[in-house]
C-alpha cells in the first residue's frame, strides 16, 4: 500500500505537469494557426485588391465605351449605310462585352446583372433604331435615331450599372 501511495505522489504531479504542457502546446498551436490565417488573408487582400480595382476600371470603361453617344461617335464612318453601321455597332458592343466577361468574377451577382442589362439595353436600342429606318437610310440617319432614343430613355441602365460598380469598389476603401 505504501508503494502505491509513493507511486501516486510521483505520478500525480507528473500527470498534472504533462496536462499543463499539453494545454500550453495546444494554445500555442492555435495562436500560431490564427496568426498564419491572418497573414494569409493579408497576402490575399494585397494580391486580390489591385485585381478587383482593375476589374472595376475595366467594367467602367466598358460601360463608358458602349454608351450610345460614345459608341456612335467612335465607330461611325460617314460612308456607312444604316445597315452597315448597325452591324458594326452590334459587333463593337458584343466584342467589348465578351472581352470583359471574365470580370464578373470580381463583382456581386446584382452588379454583374446590372452590367449585363446595360449591354442588352444598348443592343436593344440599336436594334430599335435600325428597325425604325428604311432600307436606303444612311449611317448618319441611324446615328441620329440612336441619339434620339438615348435622349428619350427615362431609366438609363448604363448609369445605374456604373453606380453599382462604383459603390461596390468603394467598399474596399
Amino acid at each position: 500500500m505504501e508503494y502505491f501511495v509513493e507511486l501516486l505522489r510521483i505520478i500525480l504531479p507528473a500527470g498534472l505537469v504533462l496536462y499543463g504542457m499539453y494545454i500550453i502546446a495546444v494554445s500555442f498551436l492555435k495562436k500560431d494557426r490564427e496568426g498564419k490565417l491572418i497573414e494569409l488573408k493579408t497576402k490575399n487582400t494585397d494580391t486580390v485588391l489591385p485585381i478587383r480595382l482593375q476589374a472595376g476600371e475595366r467594367i467602367c470603361l466598358l460601360l463608358e465605351r458602349i454608351t450610345p453617344n460614345n459608341l456612335v461617335r467612335r465607330v461611325n464612318d460617314g460612308s456607312y449605310s444604316a445597315r452597315e453601321l448597325h452591324q458594326v455597332l452590334l459587333t463593337e458592343v458584343r466584342e467589348e462585352f465578351n472581352h470583359n466577361l471574365s470580370q464578373q468574377l470580381y463583382f456581386s451577382d446584382e452588379t454583374w446583372d446590372a452590367v449585363r442589362k446595360a449591354v442588352e439595353d444598348v443592343i436593344t436600342m440599336i436594334n430599335r433604331a435600325s428597325q425604325d429606318l428604311n432600307q436606303e437610310a444612311r449611317g448618319i440617319d441611324l446615328a441620329k435615331r440612336i441619339f434620339q432614343l438615348s435622349l428619350e430613355q427615362k431609366m438609363d441602365s448604363i448609369t445605374r450599372a456604373l453606380k453599382m460598380v462604383k459603390s461596390e469598389i468603394r467598399i474596399y476603401f
